[in-house]
């Protein structure tokens, strides 16, 4: 059982990108997300830590996941929420980021923010103080740089399947090494312990400073690092083959992104080059998937590139997608949980805690 004052050390702090709060303290984070979802399966329910509170979700870019595991996971824990996007408020606009987080901060208890840049996440907590001095927790529902809320969904996911998190698990990220979450899962993987390995042509591997904040951890927690180009090699002692869309949101390069990255499909044959395949072997997704032809951009991407882009997905293949090993709804459930246990942790009544 997680213990209060483990929860306690933080109590009123912002979640802005992992290394925010200590390896011990994001474990604590997996812990206390692990056992309330253990409490809402248990007894259908968890206790309102989040009473009385207000919380706004401010949105610049479009959600699924994010979006419901806060406004569903703040109603569960007795929370009052407030979803906002870019064309129901002046943000961005008429309004700063600063200014916009002093209002806010007048008004409500905590602040989710999924923007673009990770200096106005800075700003958006700097600057979250209301008339009295009081600073409000805020949270990072993902930025350019970071994705730091999935990370606490994918390592629960990863314990669940593996009992544990250390560095007898490898995880392989293959694809664009470049964005949020091959930043966010070689930063975490290190301080967490699990080996991590980069897979990605040269132009797209992770930027030095992303590469020596993990460094600088994987010597603490015994992690290995590998960052490399060759699909064989980086996936050959995975026990987890994690995949992401080629082009992030806002970008719009797809020409250029689908050549380069093409050899970098997860496919069955990548998943037949880790030595854990059909054994110990699961695959992950933070979702949305171009798995098939079933959504607008992966039909209209096939009709324009169509000798890029074939009829079995595009970053991962259906075949992989619906098979034995993947885990992708469970880490997409999990989600909830792990953006409950960052609420719960920085903003929760824990009196109500045993």
């Amino acid at each position: 059982m997680v213990s209060k004052a483990a929860v306690a050390a933080l109590q009123g702090r912002s979640y802005l990108k992992e290394v925010d709060f200590s390896p011990t303290e994001l474990k604590t984070l997996v812990d206390l997300a692990a056992e309330l979802k253990a409490t809402k399966k248990a007894s259908g329910k968890v206790p309102k830590y989040l009473h009385d509170k207000n919380l706004i979700l401010l949105f610049a870019k479009t959600s699924t996941r994010t979006r419901l595991s806060f406004e569903i996971g703040g109603d569960e824990l007795g929370a009052n929420t407030v979803y906002i996007d870019p064309s129901a408020s002046q943000f961005g606009q008429k309004e700063s980021v600063a200014d916009t987080a002093h209002v806010f901060a007048g008004m409500a208890d905590a602040i989710e923010y999924r923007g673009y840049s990770q200096d106005d996440m800075e700003s958006m907590a700097a600057n979250a103080v209301n008339n009295e001095g009081h600073r409000i927790p805020v949270w990072n529902g993902l930025s350019d740089q970071w994705h730091p809320t999935q990370m606490i969904a994918d390592f629960l996911t990863i314990q669940e399947e593996f009992g544990k998190i250390d560095n007898q698990v490898t995880l392989a990220f293959v694809g664009d090494g470049r964005n949020n979450m091959a930043n966010s899962l070689l930063v975490t993987g290190a301080m967490l312990g699990i080996n991590v390995n980069i897979v990605a042509p040269k132009s797209l591997q992770p930027a030095p400073d992303v590469v020596g904040i993990a460094e600088r951890y994987a010597r603490m927690s015994g992690s290995k690092l590998q960052i490399t180009d060759d699909v064989a090699a980086g996936v050959a002692d995975a026990n987890v083959i994690y995949s992401d869309v080629f082009v992030s949101m806002g970008e719009h390069n797809w020409a250029e992104r689908l050549q380069l990255l093409k050899p970098y499909q997860v496919n069955q044959e990548v998943l037949k080059l880790s030595k854990h395949y059909g054994k110990d072997l699961i695959t992950l997704h933070c979702l949305p998937a171009f798995h098939d032809l079933k959504t607008t951009v992966a039909q209209e991407l096939h009709e324009k590139y169509p000798d890029l882009v074939g009829t079995d997905g595009i970053e991962v293949t259906n075949q992989v997608f619906n098979g034995p090993q993947a885990r992708h709804f469970v880490e997409a459930e999990n989600r909830k949980h792990a953006i409950m246990a960052i609420m719960v942790a920085t903003l929760g009544d824990l009196s109500l805690m045993a």
